[in-house]
């Protein structure tokens, strides 16, 4: 197919009028601003510290620009002085520019133009953000090509997966950090955290959960930290998860995290990833806990006058919940991650959830290297996220079938499912236990007297009490708070106050 063919029929007409040649664009650099930063180079090596933290050799156009660059970078690493005399020697036997100029006249010639080092940066970005805009290109013109060429077996929802992926990897090719921080700096932004613990009048110094007890073992939910809340199946996770998200969502963000500090308090937002729930599903038992009627009675309109009026308050005080869901079922780590930004940066982000790690997907590649290797990928990616985020991460987890076999089935860390790496990753683990699930699977038969009410008043001790146990903490104490669970409306409270076991920890 000739370049002629792909023209728009009034381009196709003119071209095959026209003598003139079909003139095309030519792709985003600036020869200019790469000699600048040569120079610049040439004369003071000490430029190379403050752009080596974002910009490569395959930043650059020209290729002759992109070798001696790669040159100079690597005399420098080596503690040797770079000067066009101490190059000359690498670029003798180069092919000359041209007839009257060859690579070391050149490379004078660049020191020589040098006029000031001082906008060394500007230019090394201007020349990164003019290769960004190259890739971009690229892919776009990979993208024309592989939609019209495409086989026939290769649905577009690939094409656009492999789309998503270049485009990430240019999102995150210069995500290398801050690099390091001095000590005055650090300790500066501890004593702003407490003091903002301290002027809200509070002891928390993270975003308050909404269960008093398990915020004054934790104080609070922590910027960066990554919290894996586990257990087995009806233990609860799910709950516990959305009675924080709509707890956090209900709340004004820590002044220190908004655009403007100084302003009214904004409001809070929550993320959520439910990859086993619909919205709708997730939406239904969140209306559930609030209005405290049955999520199987609202689904199937089964309730009566108080209740429904009960559900249309509840709903208008979720309506200004800046909750958000993504229900999308087998997101990989990557495809969560590039949302996650997008929610931040689209409507702000103070907490994130993901119910569960287990029905995340990793790379194809960690995938082939078998269960372990994908977990730990997605583990590392979920902890990276949060530090990225600067908020708290809470991604639920099942555990192994081993805590069936043991007399008491209280979690433990070796029971995480199939990878060390998620005890490993996390700043903090919670494990959801309720006691009352398992007491009333053991009911002894109606025979046994004795037995029953022995069964019957180890049940009472128990009902409609939860147990979350911090397994691990990186910043404070482990041990067991106590909430109160309400079972229909599948929810957790704080224990009422005069409950023999308010604000009691193990």
């Amino acid at each position: 197919m000739t370049q002629q063919a792909l023209l728009p029929t009034d381009q196709l007409k003119s071209a095959a009028t026209a003598d003139e040649p079909v003139t095309f664009r030519q792709v985003p650099h600036n020869i200019e601003a790469e000699q600048a930063l040569l120079g610049a180079l040439l004369v003071n090596n000490e430029v190379l510290d403050k752009i080596s933290d974002f910009l490569r050799v395959e930043h650059f156009y020209d290729p002759l620009h992109a070798t001696i660059f790669e040159t100079i970078q690597s005399l420098i690493h080596a503690s040797k002085t770079v000067t066009p005399t101490t190059l000359r020697t690498f670029f003798e036997n180069a092919e000359p520019i041209d007839a009257d100029l060859t690579v070391p006249e050149y490379l004078w010639r660049l020191a020589e133009n040098a006029t000031t080092v001082i906008n060394a940066r500007e230019y090394a970005r201007t020349i990164h953000d003019l290769a960004t805009r190259r890739k971009l290109i690229m892919i776009g013109e990979d993208m024309v090509n592989t939609a019209y060429d495409s086989p026939v077996d290769q649905p577009p929802k690939t094409q656009v997966e492999e789309a998503e992926k270049l485009l990430y990897a240019i999102a995150e090719q210069d995500k290398y950090g801050q690099g390091f921080l001095d000590f005055p700096t650090a300790m500066n932004q501890a004593i702003e955290v407490a003091n903002n613990a301290r002027m809200r009048g509070s002891d928390l110094s993270g975003l308050p959960s909404g269960l008093s007890d398990l915020d004054n073992m934790m104080g609070g939910l922590q910027p960066s930290d990554l919290i894996i809340l586990a257990g087995r199946p009806s233990m609860g996770k799910t709950a516990l998860a959305t009675n924080i998200a709509v707890n956090v969502a209900a709340q004004k963000r820590l002044q220190r995290h908004q655009e403007n500090p100084d302003g009214p308090p904004e409001p809070a937002v929550v993320g959520f990833f439910s990859l086993e729930m619909s919205a709708e599903q997730l939406a239904s038992r969140i209306l559930s806990e609030t209005a405290e009627i049955p999520s199987n009675s609202i689904r199937r309109g089964k309730i009566d006058e108080d209740e429904f009026k009960r559900l249309m308050d509840a709903s208008v005080m979720l309506n200004h919940a800046h909750l958000y869901i993504d229900q999308t079922g087998g997101i990989s780590i990557a495809q969560l991650t590039a949302r996650a930004r997008k929610l931040k940066r689209q409507r702000g982000l103070d907490l994130l959830i993901v119910d569960y790690i287990q029905l995340l997907s990793g790379s194809a590649s960690k995938a082939a290297g078998g269960r372990v290797q994908e977990v730990t990928e997605i583990t590392t990616g979920l902890k990276a996220l949060a530090k990225e985020l600067e908020v708290p991460l809470i991604a639920l987890s099942q555990l192994s079938r081993q805590v069936e076999q043991r007399e008491d089935k209280r979690p433990q860390l070796s029971d995480l499912r199939e990878s060390g790496s998620i005890e490993q990753d996390a700043d903090v683990v919670l494990f959801v236990f309720r006691e009352e699930y398992y007491i009333q699977r053991a009911e002894p038969g109606l025979n046994d007297v004795e037995q029953h009410q022995k069964w019957q008043t180890e049940l009472e001790a128990v009902k409609g009490i939860g147990e979350v146990i911090i397994g691990k903490q990186r910043h404070g104490p482990t041990g067991t708070v106590r909430l109160q669970f309400t079972g229909e409306f599948t929810r957790f409270d704080n224990l009422a106050p005069d409950h023999p076991l308010a604000g009691k920890t193990d």
